[in-house]
């Protein structure tokens, strides 16, 4: 089989960028020419071995990135956004797209952005009430998508932050005894049943916790509130960085930042890694020897994307029994639907039937990667009788190739093809022809209706 070319021109020029680098130095650092450097920079040429090689010994830079990038998410994007009716007639070909996330990722992001004002805009019209409401018109972009969005195309990992986290629990020491510890920063705590799981009062530095929270919750709250207060700094720079649109949604990434904090405090990258590698990625393991919860194990196995020192590329995903999606995120090819629910033939809607079982699930994408996928239902009780229970799944998986490194592969047949169970990512982006679960037909294709004829669906869809 021919090696495939890689072309990374977008990556490259980012690289040299950050490095504060003009061309001419960056090729001679890189021993090839100016004219070379630069068609590889606009993908007229694919990256040489002689610059891989390069790369990670001038600058120790982790040749892997230049393969992963933002390309896959973003034409996943692209074509889910460009599925819209307003586009029925001049979307782009899948080969276009390719080129544009390759070559412009920067005008890839802007067409998105430009795709989510016009919808948050038609739904905010399509209600009369909110219109007439409104003195201003102009479209308002969703904080919460846009904060989503964010960390989507960060691969869901801030390098400061998680590093600046594993030294603060490298200090702290163990966390057996976290809540007798917050004297020490000057925190007084008490426990409560309010409505509010957690609560800082400033001016008598008193933190204020639900009683019903399990522990691996109360821990992680604690860990939330101290990184406001000993590493607000660092978080606001990060910020800074990020330039979000709104105030609102600064402040919801805010709080992201600090959920992210105490969830790589909690579990620490390097311990967590080899801990991860070591029990095979048995969630319950790691769960019990952290002392954190399903979720939260599931959550961070997704996030082990240090350059030099990553981890399986996971995808981690939360749905509600609606399947709605409210967590979502992807270091492997597969990408879900930025609208809507998942695939209804994915195992994570199941995993309400089975409560405190793991379901697996060996499945295949339209494109014909194959995944391992786990799932289970998780309950967050409030600790009371008269407090509603929130009942969530959650999904974790990774491209078959990891499977033996995870535990819950050992018995599964992941050599015959027949084992992987057709899965898509939307219906109206999925190119499935004969899905009896087909809940809408796909945009991207022309219908054949023939009153007639029924089969599974009761039309045919077309090339």
């Amino acid at each position: 089989m021919t090696p495939q070319k890689l072309y990374a021109g977008a990556k490259l020029r980012e690289t040299r960028q950050r490095l504060g680098l003009t061309q001419k130095e960056f090729a001679a650092k890189l021993g090839v020419s100016l004219p070379y450097l630069n068609q590889m920079e606009n993908n007229h040429r694919p990256v040489s071995t002689t610059v891989v090689l390069a790369l990670a010994s001038e600058f120790g830079f982790d040749v892997t990135e230049l393969a992963a990038g933002d390309a896959e998410r973003l034409v996943t994007d692209m074509r889910e956004a460009l599925a819209d009716p307003i586009f029925a007639d001049t979307a782009p070909a899948l080969s276009d797209l390719r080129l544009v996330a390759s070559n412009a990722p920067g005008f890839a992001r802007a067409v998105l952005a430009l795709h989510r004002a016009y919808r948050q805009n038609q739904e905010r019209l399509a209600s009369l009430d909110e219109a007439l409401g409104r003195a201003d018109d102009r479209p308002v972009l969703s904080s919460w998508e846009e904060v989503r969005d964010f960390f989507h195309y960060c691969d869901n990992y801030i390098d400061p932050v998680d590093r600046a986290a594993e030294r603060f629990a490298r200090e702290l020491g163990s966390d057996a005894a976290l809540e007798a510890k917050l004297p020490d920063f000057g925190v007084t705590l008490k426990l409560g049943s309010g409505k509010k799981l957690r609560s800082f009062e400033t001016e008598t530095r008193t933190l204020t916790l639900d009683q019903g929270a399990d522990p691996p919750t109360r821990r992680f709250q604690i860990l939330h509130q101290l990184a406001l207060l000993t590493h607000d700094d660092l978080l606001e720079a990060t910020l800074d960085l990020a330039r979000f649109s709104t105030p609102e949604a600064r402040a919801i990434a805010k709080i992201g930042m600090a959920n992210y904090f105490a969830g790589a405090a909690l579990l620490p990258y390097g311990e967590f890694l080899a801990a991860a590698r070591d029990l095979r990625h048995d969630l319950e393991a790691l769960a019990l020897r952290f002392g954190a919860s399903i979720e939260q194990v599931a959550h961070r196995l997704s996030t082990l994307q240090r350059p030099g020192a990553k981890g399986i590329p996971f995808f981690f995903v939360r749905v509600d029994q609606a399947g709605t999606i409210t967590k979502r995120h992807s270091a492997t090819r597969l990408q879900f639907a930025r609208f809507g629910g998942a695939c209804p033939l994915w195992n994570v809607h199941r995993a309400f039937e089975t409560p405190g079982r793991f379901l697996r699930q060996l499945a295949e994408t339209p494109d014909g990667i194959r995944y391992l996928c786990l799932a289970r239902d998780v309950s967050k009780p409030a600790g009371r009788f008269d407090a509603p229970v929130r009942r969530y799944a959650i999904a974790l998986g990774c491209e078959v190739t990891h499977a033996p490194a995870m535990v819950y592969a050992d018995d599964m047949d992941t050599g015959r093809a027949q084992a992987f169970q057709p899965i898509g990512i939307s219906c109206r982006i999925c190119e499935r022809r004969d899905c009896h679960q087909r809940s809408i037909p796909p945009l991207e294709r022309t219908l054949s209706v023939d009153p007639n004829q029924r089969g599974v669906l009761p039309y045919d869809i077309g090339d």
